[in-house]
This record gives structure tokens, sequence and C-alpha cells, in this order.
């Protein structure tokens, strides 16, 4: 795929946004941005697809790894980094790696997504094997580190994947579960941090919220497992036991404080 003719570097449709004024701006991203939840539910069986995948590897031992650059990468290091506290999976369950490594994800580092090689290099510290997955992020579809490291980890037989934002890219031709979220130009031309981003935010809830809740990381529709990490966390594991046992607030909150999680009281609760 020729870079003039990816759909995310197309030109916006929207022009002189320097002349628009505030309200314009805003209706204008709205009007876009409500088109990407119809692009990403016409993806689901193939969502369902690469997390069936997932679901058996994790459930075998195997990790889930996220490739990205830039808003690519920082997206899925957000989403790994929130597994653990909300689900109480071990944090090496959900690993996210960016090009670059930590410092880019608050400064870009000059050609760091360029390089082939690398990502396989940043994989290797967790030992990567053939019980793991990994999913690309490139709203291009083009970016070398995510390729080469795609490529390199289906070699060595992990499961791949991919979520890009144009069609037929070299990246979606090298995974076995591609994932096309094709969202047309962005409102200011090639800003993928826009409607790709927010694309790509919604593909990523969808898989690891739905794994966590199949592997039985939440009971009902509560997060019985999540980190008691600050105050409202334990207020919120509170009110569950409530809700479930009846149980005032002084003994919910003292069985809670003593089991350290939600499903340890309901567990001992139910097993009296």
């Amino acid at each position: 795929m020729k870079e003039g003719n990816k759909i995310t570097e197309m030109s916006s449709r929207y022009d002189h946004l320097e002349s628009m004024s505030i309200h314009q701006l805003l209706s204008g991203i709205n009007t876009e941005d409500k088109k990407v939840p119809e692009v990403v539910g016409k993806q689901i069986s193939k969502i369902e697809s690469l997390l069936q995948g997932i679901i058996k590897r994790m459930n075998n031992g195997g990790r889930l790894f996220y490739l990205g650059a830039g808003t690519s990468g920082r997206l899925g290091i957000l989403d790994a980094s929130e597994v653990p506290p909300t689900f109480g999976a071990p944090y090496d369950l959900v690993i996210g790696l960016i090009a670059g490594g930590d410092m880019a994800i608050r400064k870009a580092v000059e050609s760091a997504e360029d390089d082939w090689e690398q990502a396989w290099k940043d994989m290797s510290f967790y030992k990567p094997t053939a019980k793991d997955v990994v999913i690309g992020i490139a709203a291009s579809g083009t970016t070398p580190y995510v390729i080469g490291g795609v490529i390199k980890a289906r070699a060595e037989g992990m499961l791949t994947g991919c979520i890009t934002c144009n069609p037929d890219s070299e990246l979606a031709k090298n995974v076995d579960h591609p994932i096309e979220l094709v969202v047309g130009p962005e409102f200011v031309t090639g800003s993928t941090r826009m409607k790709a981003g927010t694309a790509t935010k919604l593909a990523l809830n969808m898989i690891t919220t739905s794994a966590m809740i199949k592997m039985g990381r939440v009971k009902g529709n509560k997060m019985v497992d999540m980190q008691l990490t600050n105050q409202k966390l334990i207020n919120r594991g509170v009110k569950m036991i409530m809700d479930e046992t009846g149980l005032n607030p002084d003994e919910a909150k003292r069985l809670l404080l003593l089991h350290g999680s939600v499903r340890e009281v309901l567990d001992k609760i139910n097993n009296r």
C-alpha cells in the first residue's frame, strides 16, 4: 500500500479549520466520531475469532502482547496497564510494548518505529513462547516495528492479530486475525490520534474485558477481583458485598479489609 493510498492519510472532509468557530470545530469532530462505533461493530465477528484464540491460549498459560508505535503503542500500554487493577490479573498477563521504550510513552522517540527487529528484541525480555498471542497495533498498517514483530512472532508459533485502520495493509497480510477498522479520513488530515485512536481503544476494551469475563474474573456484572488501591475502590467493594449479602456497611468493610478482595469475602460467606 503506497503512502498516498492510505485512507488514514486522505485529506479531511473539512477545510479552513482555522476559520471555524469553536462550535463548528466541536460539531465537526463529533460528527466524525459518531461514525466510529458502527465501523467497530462491523468487525465484531473478526474480533470474536481472535478473542477465542486469546482465551484458549491464556487458559493454557499464555499471555497477550501488544506492539505499537506512537498513539497505537500508548493505547496498547493503557489497556494492558488497566487489566491488573480492574480484574486482579497478573501484571504480566497483558503486556504493552511501544517503539522507543518507556520514554516514548510521553515523548516521541525519533525513528524508533522504523526498526524491523526491535519489537522482537523488546519481547525477548519476557521470554515469549508459542503459547502467547501478539496483536500489532498500527493505524497505518505499515509500521516496521509492528510488522517485523508480528512476522517473527508468527514464525515462532505465536497466534497473531492486528488492529489497523487501512484496508489490505502489509500488517494485515502478515497476521492470523486482521481487524481493519476503516474509519475514513481524520478531521485534521492524518491525525490518527482522533477517529483511528478511538476505534482502536474501543476494540481493545472489547478484547480484554471479554477475555477477563470469560476467564471468570467478573461475577454477575461486578469486578470482584479488582485491587483495593484507593478509598473509592474500597467503597465500591463494600457496596458490592452489601448488595450480594445484605450485610451492613461496617461489617462489609471489615470483611473486605480482612480478606483483601470482594471475591474472597463472597466465597467465605457462601461456603459457611
